[in-house]
């Protein structure tokens, strides 16, 4: 049934369901090349200019835009797992995201957006948004920003006032932002996705309608949609929604995340072809997630945690084996969907664009190196506590806490014996006594043998934070760093100084031009910081890094955070854009945790940084 209002009536939609967990997307662009005989080749964005009546409607059987039959052939891209220089290579490819948004309680940033939603028009491609604020996604907490979890009472995706507050505050500033760009004011957007697979948590009853009364009341007057899977369409939905007509699969998985430590995942081709095939001949609409995945820079991705004892972190690459590859390549799978779509497509498809051309570059000596200890002169002022502080809670970023990467905890010890975490270290910590490294304790290992000493000796863990869940019903949960008490030999550890080491430009930047870095002709520390350079003779171009010997760290370039790599695997190589490059030298910079690879490889440690230019990630 409609609502009273035809531009805010609510669909409810189903998606393709080939495992445990739900995903969901920012943004999703469609395809005018696929169109079929039902999208009329002159409903793109740029001959509407002008002429626009009626937008997007949910009629009895079928879409309709401007009351012409319309099939929504889409694909998903994240704008924020693509580098801003190859967003029209990627879109362009197509036609033949809150975090990043929200990152304090009192900034906003924007304009990355809009310039994405203004190229897709230029392009000629229309966009469903999904402006959350919770996406999934494989992103960290879903999307949401970590200083949410400041508050010990917070209960994310509900009528929460401390959760509604942020919302609104986060609304207030995004939905201005992107209304202009709507359908009815001459932009790209055709539709508005409500929250995303809430069926699939459903705390509260009161959420939905708030969201959806939170996007109409500050401007959004285009078609609302929701995604669940089958049985969430039962509790996902709001009051008005016509969950039976007509039908869009707003997600059809084209392949599958990667977590570390597993085996990479592969959706074949041959697979994917019938079932498609036997969507469009229902006269379905489909969007495939993904279409181009992209690359979860910096420390952006989530973790996976459903039938688990724990979460297990998502990989850096994005790649989800989708019919453009992570660094922009056509698939067999591409090519299998686009000989599909065309018989649907009243035009001859334009010619493949070309790709990009890829260089393998000279292994980068590591040069210098600089230990973990000398580095906290460049940190943030150390907190003094009683108890552990959780990352979250830290006095730092302007009072908005700690969001990623490291946290150092350190306090005093007499006494040699066992150390016990208590399961609160999240996610993995390196031990060290007198800065002398003992072993590691995650959720798996939570006692370790401390050897015997004389006096008063500086017991220290480095806790790495891996990545928050992104789905699921423990979001609330997903404080990082010290969570709770440790135990020597029984008896509770007291007055810690606590290092935020979040890896932030501006802390890289000072290390890099600082004069503490030592020849690699010196035995170098454990965990520390190396660095080298890479030189580039000619127009930089993209190629793949690999650390072969290394075991675990994230990799920086010219400033830039490539990401986290590790020796488990299956990822083998990190993706480098050749934007981020320039001619002549390019400073590396790995920040490394652990030197236990390089030992066992017979090597005392690693020395080379390699680059090829192969065409897809090494899994």
């Amino acid at each position: 049934m409609k609502t009273n209002s035809p531009p805010s009536e609510t669909v409810l939609v189903n998606r393709h369901c080939c495992c445990l967990m739900f995903l969901c997307v920012c943004l999703v662009t469609l395809l005018p090349i696929f169109r079929t005989q039902l999208y009329s080749c002159e409903l793109s964005p740029g001959s509407l200019v002008g002429l626009r009546v009626e937008g997007l409607r949910a009629n009895l059987s079928q879409f309709t835009l401007e009351r012409k039959p319309f099939r929504i052939l889409g694909g998903s891209i994240h704008y924020f797992r693509v580098p801003r220089a190859y967003w029209e290579d990627r879109l362009l490819k197509m036609k033949v995201p809150s975090t990043t948004h929200y990152p304090t309680d009192s900034t906003f940033l924007h304009p990355s957006l809009s310039a994405y939603l203004r190229l897709a028009a230029n392009l000629g491609l229309w966009v469903i948004l999904r402006p959350g604020p919770y996406i999934c996604a494989e992103w960290d907490l879903g999307g949401l920003p970590s200083w949410l979890l400041r508050d010990p009472n917070m209960k994310l995706r509900t009528t929460y006032p401390g959760f509604t507050n942020a919302v609104n505050s986060f609304f207030n500033q995004l939905i201005k932002k992107v209304v202009p760009h709507q359908y009815s004011k001459g932009g790209p957007i055709i539709a508005v996705q409500v929250e995303n697979e809430y069926g699939s948590y459903a705390k509260d009853k009161e959420y939905m309608p708030f969201i959806k009364e939170a996007l109409l009341s500050r401007g959004v007057t285009e078609l609302l949609l929701t995604s669940d899977n089958k049985e969430g369409l039962k509790l996902g939905g709001v009051k008005g929604g016509i969950p039976q007509k007509p039908k869009l699969v707003m997600e059809y998985w084209s392949g599958w995340f990667d977590l570390w430590g597993e085996l990479h995942h592969v959706y074949a081709a041959e697979d994917i072809i019938p079932v498609v095939t036997e969507i469009l001949k229902l006269d379905m609409s489909i969007n495939l997630y993904m279409f181009h995945g992209g690359t979860n820079f910096g420390f952006m991705s989530g973790a996976f945690a459903v039938g688990m004892p724990a979460p297990k972190p998502m990989v850096t690459s994005y790649d989800y084996d989708a019919p453009l590859s992570e660094a922009g390549d056509y698939t067999t799978k591409y090519h299998l969907l686009r000989n599909l779509f065309s018989l649907y497509h009243t035009q001859p498809l334009p010619e493949l664009p070309s790709l990009r051309e890829r260089r393998a570059y000279q292994p980068v000596v590591i040069q210098q190196h600089l230990s973990l200890w000398d580095s906290l002169h460049f940190s943030d002022k150390p907190m003094k506590s009683v108890r552990p502080v959780n990352m979250e809670n830290l006095p730092v970023n302007n009072k908005n806490g700690q969001s990623y990467g490291y946290t150092l905890y350190e306090t005093t010890i007499t006494s040699e014996g066992t150390l016990n975490s208590k399961n609160n270290i999240k996610d993995r910590a390196l031990v060290f006594v007198d800065k002398h490294f003992i072993g590691v304790l995650d959720y798996k290992t939570q006692e370790l043998a401390l050897p015997d000493g004389k006096g008063k000796r500086t017991l220290s863990l480095l806790v790495e934070n891996c990545g928050r869940v992104n789905y699921g019903k423990t979001l609330d949960e997903q404080r990082k760093g010290l969570v709770g008490d440790i135990e020597l030999n029984k008896r509770v550890l007291r007055d810690f100084i606590i290092h935020s080491l979040s890896m932030k430009p501006g802390f890289v930047n000072r290390l890099e031009s600082s004069g503490h870095w030592t020849s690699m002709r010196q035995r170098p520390s454990f965990p520390g910081f190396f660095q080298g350079r890479l030189y580039v003779n000619s127009f930089p171009k993209d190629t793949f890094i690999k650390l072969p010997g290394w075991c675990k760290g994230v990799v920086f370039i010219n400033g830039k955070n490539l990401g986290r790599y590790w020796s488990i695997g299956p990822q083998q190589t990190l993706y480098v854009p050749g934007p981020w490059l320039h001619r002549g030298d390019n400073q590396v910079s790995t920040p490394s945790v652990t030197s236990t690879c390089a030992y066992h490889s017979g090597d005392p440690w690693p020395k080379l940084v390699q680059y090829f230019g192969g065409l897809c990630p090494s899994f």
